[in-house]
């Protein structure tokens, strides 16, 4: 079963809150590929309206008193398995307290099977180093909502799938990137109106997958 949102993060939310002398440097890493990265349009890169930034600025608000460095780790075009090989080197050496990987749009390239070692393999590093794990799903690429039946359409909802049941294996933390854009398509327009380019969400989209993440820091 996934972690509860509602006690997941309870002892890391308590050392958020703490004041001076008694807090310490609280570090957020997000790894994953171009969304993280901040790409909108690209070559684009909005690193400022991208979620680990609206993450960050939504964490100082909620906690001004924290010190708080969300670290992004993410390269543009990177699947899974790229980001599981740099993943000791380039995440851990943080020392973080919390991991967020984002992987599912590029992972198509590689496949379910390969794509799931990986996932595995940072899910495993993650938690034997004691950090937090928050997994996301990706978001939308219209170029398979042209047709709800492409194979490539298919693959993204079987990825977002995997995730889902990682999270679940692991009772780790989801953030529900995919369905939350989703239910706002359908109640705010058409899922376009969240992304700057055919699969790069822009910053209607970002905010959505920052919020997701901000609730699991939100419990007073």
């Amino acid at each position: 079963m996934s972690a509860d949102y509602r006690d997941y993060l309870s002892d890391l939310i308590s050392e958020l809150k703490a004041q001076w002398p008694d807090n310490r440097t609280i570090n957020i890493v997000c790894h994953g590929h171009s969304v993280p990265s901040g790409y909108f349009a690209t070559p684009m890169v909005d690193t400022f309206n991208a979620y680990p930034h609206l993450l960050h600025k939504g964490l100082k608000e909620l906690y001004p008193f924290a010190v708080i460095n969300v670290i992004v780790t993410a390269i543009g075009g990177e699947h899974s398995a790229s980001g599981a090989k740099r993943f000791h080197e380039d995440v851990l050496c943080h020392k973080p307290d919390v991991v967020t990987i984002d992987y599912g749009l590029n992972d198509r390239r590689i496949g379910f099977l390969e794509a799931e070692t990986a996932w595995r393999s940072m899910i495993s590093e993650s938690l034997e180093s004691n950090a937090k794990v928050i997994l996301l799903t990706p978001t939308p690429d219209t170029s398979g909502l042209k047709d709800p039946g492409a194979e490539n359409w298919m693959a993204l909802q079987g990825h977002a799938a995997q995730i889902r049941e990682l999270s679940d294996e692991f009772g780790i933390g989801l953030a529900d990137s995919m369905s939350a854009i989703e239910r706002h398509s359908d109640t705010s327009g058409d899922i376009t109106d969240f992304l700057s380019w055919s699969n790069h969400p822009n910053r209607k989209g970002h905010k959505i997958v920052a919020t997701e993440l901000m609730r699991w820091f939100s419990i007073t």
